[in-house]
């Protein structure tokens, strides 16, 4: 047990059978009145956002999460089959678990999975990741409809928004959590 003291980012505490993830937190010592310390937690399965305050002091629950580097190697019908690169054990993902993290992950590509209690939580991967644009169509100069932007396949299947000048077969950098074009790469 630890107490609301012990409160970091990134700290995944137990509360009421669910895990969540403090994202921000503020310990608060107002003029009058107990101390308290203010969260902004997300829950690890269903990604939902909630403010939660917490008394001073308070005993909460903290969850130990392994977090472990895994190589991804083949999809497997709906599941995603990854490698353990410490000790070359393969596990088995859900698709559920994968998430949007499927739009931009590759053979043999390294993604950091942590797990509780044997079960796999999430998937993180590196801020950014560089594919390669399969099919996008030629960019017309003047056409400003659409802000200077079009789609473009990348090579896991997933369509982003590129400038006109981008063309086919060039190898793109793409932010994995809000899949955006950052640039492109020589």
């Amino acid at each position: 047990m630890a107490t609301t003291n012990d409160i970091k980012n990134g700290t995944i505490l137990k509360l009421e059978g669910q895990l969540w993830n403090i994202i921000e937190f503020q310990h608060v010592k107002p003029g009058k009145g107990g101390a308290f310390v203010r969260t902004k937690m997300r829950n690890v399965m269903s990604g939902k956002v909630v403010d939660k305050t917490f008394n001073a002091g308070l005993k909460i629950e903290t969850a130990t999460v392994d977090r472990r580097d895994y190589q991804y190697l083949y999809q497997d019908g709906a599941d995603y089959v990854f490698m353990d690169t410490s000790d070359y054990d393969q596990i088995t993902v859900p698709a559920e678990v994968v998430g949007d993290a499927r739009n931009f992950m590759l053979e043999n590509q390294t993604a950091v999975i942590a797990m509780y209690e044997g079960a796999p939580l999430y998937i993180e991967l590196p801020p950014s990741v560089v594919l390669e644009i399969t099919y996008t169509e030629p960019g017309l100069q003047g056409d400003r409809s659409s802000a200077g932007t079009k789609p473009a396949t990348l090579e896991t299947g997933y369509e982003i928004q590129v400038p006109l000048f981008v063309e086919q077969n060039t190898k793109v950098k793409v932010d994995t959590r809000t899949g955006d074009y950052l640039g492109r790469v020589n």
